[in-house]
């Protein structure tokens, strides 16, 4: 990890870049007082294969860029369904939607405080309903 920036700090790139990269229902999960393997829990949804491979690929080089590190592990990119990067101290999920709705990982850790991705300067991230009543936003909110 780079000197300057914390696990939450990745967790905030994470996110931006996967905005960036037009993923959607972007929750950031803080699971530290949950498990001891990680920090945070970046979880999003990418339309298609495409769109997982570049949200990946946007992933692994702004966290890079930004704050010097590489993933230790990534796994699923060969089907793209559910890509899991693993930064130690930051774990990044990239779902297609119908395993985001199966798997329902934010729900599974729903004692985990969210942090908001607007920490991450994301002005108008797009959330389903499902995702948007989760973390009590309205349904404007999910609307606009």
């Amino acid at each position: 990890m780079a000197e300057n920036t914390t696990s939450k700090d990745q967790a905030l790139i994470a996110a931006r870049a996967i905005d960036e990269k037009k993923g959607t229902d972007i929750v950031i999960q803080d699971v530290s007082e949950l498990l001891n393997i990680t920090d945070f829990f970046v979880i999003c949804t990418a339309a298609n294969n495409r769109r997982v491979d570049a949200i990946a690929e946007g992933v692994e080089e702004q966290l890079f860029k930004e704050a010097g590190v590489k993933p230790t592990s990534i796994e699923g990119l060969d089907e793209s369904k559910w890509v899991l990067m693993d930064y130690g101290n930051v774990v990044v999920h990239i779902f297609q939607p119908a395993d985001r709705d199966y798997y329902r990982l934010e729900q599974l850790w729903d004692a985990a405080p969210t942090v908001d991705v607007a920490a991450a300067g994301i002005e108008d991230p797009v959330y389903s309903e499902r995702i948007a009543s989760l973390l009590g936003r309205n349904e404007q909110d999910a609307n606009e």
